[in-house]
């Protein structure tokens, strides 16, 4: 007979992964995680991290370091249910779900279902890239993880186009991706700023690994002026890349014609 955590005993994080049971009673519970989220938040930190993600009003003020060790402690558990019964009120709840998906041990095959489900969920940059660099990327799974992208990639959407983008530069910096992942930045149009920063994002960590591939790129690309000029101040922002190389990229930045207002 499996053993039920007493709700009342489990104060943090850490109570949870040394009692280290299924808890499920808790898990159902939609209180719960509210309730140790809140043990663990912050004011002072809610106010800080709420003026680095505009537009996000839902903020309990949990740092990072005690989400991950709690999605951790969770993924140790009968995640199953947590996923199926996890809140999306909160900021951190869905950093949290985010974190589970990524941290349970599964197949590649259900860590994309569950992924499918989640990324239209994704509202704010910070939930987007704590997803992706937390997402286990398997070598041997690098070839359904691109496929899967694919329809991410010409997304309508700002935050779900960013996602595909992310994901690209946290498990897809590779030599072997490098002519499909200009390609596909080639083909993105779309006006959002965080599309647009995330493609500036790729392209300066793609030089930083393969400068003399990504230069014939920036020389012959399809960006848009704005996209461009940010991927060039990005990589000459690099600790990573030589004066002289920074020099030249000073040199091919675009003139972009201001339009004055009526």
């Amino acid at each position: 007979m499996n053993k039920r955590t007493n709700l009342k005993k489990v104060k943090d994080a850490n109570d949870l992964e040394r009692m280290g049971t299924p808890f499920q009673d808790n898990l159902e519970s939609e209180y719960y995680v509210l309730a140790q989220l809140n043990s663990m938040s912050e004011e002072g930190y809610r106010v800080f991290i709420s003026k680095l993600i505009p537009n996000v009003h839902n903020i309990l003020g949990v740092r990072m370091p005690k989400l991950h060790k709690f999605a951790k402690a969770l993924a140790n558990t009968d995640w199953r249910v947590f996923l199926k019964n996890a809140q999306s009120t909160y900021h951190e709840e869905l950093l949290l779900k985010g974190l589970v998906i990524n941290y349970a041990k599964m197949d590649i095959t259900e860590r994309l279902a569950y992924t499918e489900a989640f990324v239209p969920k994704i509202s704010n940059w910070a939930l987007c890239d704590s997803f992706c660099f937390s997402f286990p990327a398997k070598e041997e799974d690098l070839f359904l993880i691109w496929a899967f992208l694919q329809r991410y990639l010409s997304s309508d959407e700002e935050y779900t186009l960013r996602f595909g983008v992310v994901m690209i530069i946290f498990h897809f910096t590779r030599e072997a991706y490098l002519e499909r992942a200009f390609f596909a930045f080639n083909q993105i149009t779309h006006h959002g700023y965080y599309v647009k920063m995330a493609v500036a994002w790729a392209i300066s960590i793609f030089f930083v690994h393969f400068p003399t591939q990504t230069l014939t790129y920036l020389n012959n690309n399809k960006l848009d002026d704005f996209t461009y000029n940010k991927a060039l101040q990005k990589t000459i922002e690099s600790l990573r890349v030589k004066a002289e190389t920074k020099a030249l990229l000073r040199s091919m930045k675009r003139k972009t014609v201001k339009t004055s207002k009526l």
